[in-house]
């Protein structure tokens, strides 16, 4: 088995796998990329049992076969090389050798039938779906995904696929995140989990893809293919809580605001907050929005005053300054509105421009109790 391929190619392609491969794996053949040559195609995937991701490769070779290579050895390696040709040879000693043109290196590998087989799907459900929207519907809500180990459920993100729409949530129990989009449909009505990990990696390559996502799935696994990667994963299992129930529906307190200068404020002010609860204050009345923290412990407190564009009664309501500032960093807006019925309800947050056609974007943020 012997192929020939470009060195910058190469590492450009296993940097991408490389996301997949957790630091301690339980089985030692996943430290590995599976190399598996078939003529001038080269097909490099890496796993970690759940997340499943291959490239296929176009390069010189006449040979099949496939190997396991250590995954670590072989990035060290490849980023030291300028851009040249590198000839990859499998020796009978159980060594691949790799030429370059300044030397020889040789790696240890493993058979390639002892890497773990990667599931086919049956019977598919499929959707199609532009790389940009998909960036942007993972970006808008993977940061308001829970951690918490007991609630499996709330640590992804819920991909929900209709005739009429997609609709992604993201939700911790403190905060919430719902990206629709009306401009992209599926032909039947679907919903799964997806995990935080290959999310993740695909938001990192699909910034800079202009194709158009094919998504595979079914009740217990999903495939995302484009351009010459294919990345599947097991969904998580367990049903959704019902995140329409907590999204009220009268918010008669409307406050309207300069988007940036509100979240410089509340950077501004949260560094006086308490260090545990990191809560802030609004107080709204007229056109005046006053942002306040105090930490007694330390005789720490802050306030600013912004003018705004406020409908409704005056209030006091109290926030966590991280779960405000991560919402608004998130909006690229100009302008947010932040809608609000009682001091105990949740205040919801949308962007008031900005938004492409068929896309709306909804954050919601539970308040914390006020000490008066």
């Amino acid at each position: 088995m012997k192929f020939i391929v470009s060195s910058s190619y190469l590492l450009k392609q296993l940097q991408v796998l490389g996301n997949v491969i957790n630091s301690s794996n339980t089985l030692p053949i996943l430290d590995n990329f599976l190399f598996d040559l078939d003529h001038s195609v080269l097909t490099v995937s890496a796993s970690d049992l759940e997340t499943t991701m291959s490239a296929t490769l176009g390069i010189d070779s006449e040979s099949k076969g496939s190997v396991a290579v250590p995954a670590k050895l072989l990035l060290e390696i490849l980023k030291t090389f300028p851009e040249q040709p590198l000839t990859f040879t499998v020796e009978e000693n159980s060594t691949i050798e790799i030429s370059s043109n300044s030397g020889k290196y040789a790696l240890a590998y493993a058979p390639g039938d002892e890497f773990p087989k990667s599931v086919n799907l049956d019977d598919p459900s499929v959707t199609l779906v532009p790389a940009d929207v998909l960036a942007t519907a993972i970006s808008k809500t993977i940061f308001a995904a829970g951690n918490d180990d007991l609630r499996p459920v709330m640590s992804g993100v819920f991909f929900q696929f209709s005739p009429q729409g997609l609709t992604f949530v993201a939700t911790d129990a403190h905060k919430l995140v719902k990206y629709a989009r009306t401009d992209v449909t599926a032909s039947q009505v679907a919903d799964f989990i997806m995990p935080k990990k290959p999310l993740n990696i695909l938001k990192n390559i699909l910034g800079t893809s202009d194709a158009e996502i094919k998504i595979e799935y079914n009740d217990s696994n999903a495939t995302f293919s484009f351009d010459n990667y294919v990345l599947m994963c097991r969904l998580i299992d367990g049903k959704y809580p019902n995140y329409e129930a907590v999204i009220p529906k009268e918010n008669p307190n409307k406050l309207m605001i300069d988007r940036s200068q509100f979240l410089s404020s509340v950077r501004r002010v949260a560094i006086f907050s308490n260090k545990t609860t990191h809560q802030i204050r609004l107080k709204i009345a007229g056109a005046e929005l006053n942002v306040s923290a105090e930490d007694i412990d330390y005789s720490n407190k802050a306030e600013e005053r912004l003018t705004c564009d406020y409908q409704g009664d005056d209030m006091q309501i109290g926030y966590n300054s991280r779960f405000l500032t991560e919402m608004l960093t998130n909006l690229q807006s100009d302008m947010i509105m932040l809608e609000m019925s009682l001091p105990n309800r949740a205040g919801i947050l949308t962007p008031v421009d900005g938004l492409e056609e068929g896309e709306t974007v909804t954050m919601l943020v539970m308040p914390v109790m006020l000490n008066s």
